[in-house]
């Protein structure tokens, strides 16, 4: 397992319940993965990871983040002859690289917002004012769900433009806004189809009421209430035609699709795509698998997917994200963390921690998410919320109303 935030714990979490794995060797890992899995420092360089794997004689390995994938580690442990989940370095463009991914939606069909891109400022200022409002203005590259702008007023536009072009050898994808829901559909992918796990709705921006600075996440209700129509619609306008696209361009898709959508009035339109498992939907997905999940990566990786594979348990998963002060801009960090015993049915999943002597500390800008399984979706909320008073972490910050955009308001267990 490669990584080392609450998305990896809470992978290393389903791989403890895979009936087919004896051990888990995770790199960099964590203080929570550590109480699951050998930890072992070092460089996550392609080359070096390839080596590790190699060294412990794995039978597979798993990639938790995009920088890794973006650098190309697929293609390198690969070549060593372990399989890997996770797609190689030309198919994860499709997060990696937001121009060429939109330019791939418009080859295949894939609906998106219309947009343009660009490669300097100047021109990126001088199209957006004379653009309706609002408009969404998104850096081009990797930047952890936190490069993305939606500007009500010119004043905006020209911030997040600037802030993007003043690093050398940017660029922008300048998009309409569209209005609707907005749901994570992530999906099991072989190279050749992909099979849709539960839908999730992620709250991104820091403060509630959807207001404030966008974050990598701050809390997940899963599943969203999609029709069967729309799931439908999403497999065959969206997943498919990728997959498709994706195989016919020699750049198969294998790992884990991840389809940030829109529920427009025009039906579900693709905000971006991610290619690995979201960070905090993976948190609340993966305890509702009852599916083998190393099975699953494993067929992922090798082209032999059975859409039988991939089984959930009925009822709700809530998760609340505990964040550091001064979170999305600079993170406060070292305040103690005390975390109280679970029960069942609730995680506490650990990410930017670490250990001073054996005083647990926060050491990042989301620190914890803490998840809850439960027969409906408020009932899930309740014991999430529940749960956090009991959690020593002075200052942090969540929200106090995620589901809300759906209606729901968390019931006490």
């Amino acid at each position: 397992m490669i990584g080392s935030g609450g998305r990896e714990h809470a992978i290393v979490d389903a791989l403890t319940r895979s009936v087919s794995v004896s051990e888990i060797v995770c790199t960099p890992g964590n203080p929570g993965v550590a109480a699951l899995a050998r930890c072992i420092a070092g460089s996550q360089e392609p080359q070096a990871l390839a080596d590790l794997a190699v060294r412990e004689a794995v039978d597979l390995v798993i990639v938790g983040p995009e920088g890794p994938l973006a650098a190309g580690v697929t293609d390198v442990i690969s070549a060593r002859g372990i399989p890997v989940f996770g797609p190689s370095r030309a198919a994860a463009r499709l997060e990696g690289d937001k121009t060429w991914s939109k330019a791939f939606m418009v080859r295949h069909g894939v609906p998106t917002a219309r947009f343009r891109s660009f490669g300097a400022l100047g021109p990126a200022l001088a199209y957006v004012s004379v653009q309706p409002l609002p408009l969404v203005v998104k850096d081009a590259g990797l930047r952890a769900g936190k490069g993305v702008s939606i500007c009500t007023n010119m004043d905006q536009a020209w911030v997040a433009l600037r802030s993007i072009f003043a690093e050398s050898g940017a660029s922008a994808v300048i998009e309409e806004f569209m209005p609707g829901q907005e749901v994570s559909v992530l999906a099991f992918a072989d190279g050749t189809r992909a099979v849709q796990m539960l839908a999730a709705q992620d709250h991104k921006t820091i403060f509630e009421h959807d207001q404030g600075p966008m974050t990598g996440g701050m809390g997940v209700v899963c599943p969203y209430p999609l029709s069967g129509a729309d799931q439908q619609l999403i497999q065959q306008s969206i997943l498919d035609p990728v997959m498709r696209g994706m195989a016919a361009e020699a750049t198969p898709f294998a790992g884990v699709l991840y389809a940030g959508l829109m529920l427009t009035p025009q039906g579900p339109q693709v905000v971006e795509f991610n290619a690995r498992f979201g960070d905090p939907e993976a948190q609340a997905l993966l305890p509702l698998l009852t599916g083998d999940l190393a099975q699953i990566a494993l067929s992922c990786a090798s082209g032999t997917l059975d859409p039988a594979q991939v089984t959930f348990a009925g009822g709700a998963s809530a998760v609340v994200v505990l964040a550091a002060p001064g979170y999305p801009g600079h993170p406060e960090t070292g305040h103690p963390l005390t975390l109280p015993e679970t029960g069942p049915d609730v995680r506490i999943y650990q990410a930017g921690t670490a250990m001073q002597g054996d005083q647990l500390v926060s050491a990042g800008g989301r620190v914890l998410a803490v998840q809850a399984s439960a027969e409906t979706l408020p009932l899930a909320l309740g014991k999430v919320y529940g749960l956090l008073p009991e959690i020593g972490f002075e200052g942090a910050q969540f929200r106090r109303d995620i589901g809300a955009r759906i209606g729901l308001h968390p019931e006490p267990a």
